[in-house]
């Protein structure tokens, strides 16, 4: 009985071994016997990447998908030298089906990249060699965002062969009609600001003045310190609408913290980084009533038992007055310098007013980042 049982478990184990061996050769035949695909002139016209890269690319993605034994492209430049065979001359269906043949593949992919207005065209035409027949083409329309062109060849890659896309990304990168969700109108430039601002005028004056005049004995160009936040309400083209929203301190380095608040509705030209804009600025600053004489110089008011009756009182900025909230107009231009995913956008603004107007320069950075999108496999 022991016997039979070793001899049972022997059996078994060879079978399994037979097995297992049969099912490896089955698996290598089925890597061996995989069909050949050639990818031959995929031309570009319009865009930045030439043809050769782009053939590359699209080789690349058919790689990616790992159903076909994809063909070398120095294996195809090296065989159609030595068959006297011009690729750059080789288009037609019958010439890329005579490439095939010359080739001994199953299939040849070829195709093109185009630009046409605000779009980008991809052509993929499948061609099944033994057949001598199209076997499938695909046409797709795209955003003209050429920094995408990996994304829209895997998309067309995709439909050639049969595999599912991912549907958000598809509409992404080829719904004409929705140019709100196109990535490349859309600069945010939110982020710190720093700058230097002047006053002129009797509020520039009264800044400057010693405290023992009740002014802030103030440099006459002072600092700014703050962050904006921006919110896109409308983008058209290379065109955005903006809500802006900038709190910032002032004049830190008199040894100061004047708060201020602007609120701009903004207007920005993608294409050639220039934007402008226009809104209500709020201030935090001590004010007190008093009047000019007629040498100019101020006068408090209250430093006067009976306060002259024959001058024209204003309320002017005044340390030794109670804090007030102060209202003006703001009006900002300027300029994006970019590097890379750096932005560095320089502003200038002037804020009219009868007493004095305020002048500053105004710089901040802030890095562009892209969300990483990626396709079903």
């Amino acid at each position: 009985m022991k016997n039979f049982t070793k001899e049972l478990k022997v059996i078994t184990i060879i079978l399994l071994s037979f097995l297992l061996i049969i099912i490896g050769k089955t698996s290598f035949a089925s890597d061996q016997y995989k069909k050949s695909v050639a990818v031959i002139n995929i031309g570009a016209q319009g865009l930045k990447i030439e043809m050769p890269l782009l053939t590359s690319l699209v080789t690349l993605e058919l790689e990616r998908l790992n159903i076909y034994e994809v063909i070398d492209k120095y294996d195809v430049i090296n065989h159609m030298k030595k068959n006297n065979v011009k690729l750059d001359m080789s288009y037609g269906k019958t010439d890329l089906i005579q490439i095939g043949e010359l080739m001994n593949v199953d299939k040849v992919l070829s195709g093109s990249a185009e630009k046409y207005g605000n779009k980008i065209i991809i052509v993929f035409r499948l061609i099944d060699i033994k057949s001598k027949k199209i076997e499938k083409v695909d046409v797709m329309e795209y955003l003209d965002q050429e920094e995408d062109i990996q994304l829209m060849v895997r998309i067309s890659i995709h439909n050639i062969f049969g595999i599912e896309n991912d549907a958000n990304v598809v509409d992404m990168l080829s719904n004409i009609n929705l140019p709100l969700s196109n990535t490349k109108n859309r600069v945010n430039l939110s982020g710190p600001r720093f700058g230097l601002t002047t006053t002129t005028g009797n509020v520039g004056k009264r800044l400057q003045s010693p405290k023992s005049e009740g002014g802030y004995d103030m440099f006459p160009i002072n600092s700014l310190f703050g962050y904006q936040f921006e919110i896109q309400y409308v983008a058209a083209g290379d065109f955005q609408a903006l809500f802006e929203v900038i709190p910032a301190l002032n004049a830190l380095e008199s040894g100061y913290i004047i708060p201020s608040l602007s609120l701009i509705n903004g207007f920005r030209f993608n294409k050639y980084g220039f934007e402008f804009g226009i809104g209500p600025v709020f201030r935090l600053a001590k004010k007190a009533e008093g009047f000019y004489d007629e040498d100019g110089n101020w006068n408090l008011k209250s430093d006067f038992v009976e306060p002259p009756t024959d001058v024209y009182y204003v309320s002017q900025v005044d340390s030794r007055g109670h804090i007030e909230l102060s209202t003006g107009l703001i009006i900002a231009a300027g300029y994006t310098f970019k590097s890379g995913h750096l932005n560095f956008p320089i502003n200038v603004y002037i804020s009219p007013r009868k007493d004095g107007t305020t002048i500053g320069l105004i710089c901040g950075f802030n890095i562009a980042r892209s969300k990483k999108i990626e396709t079903k496999k």
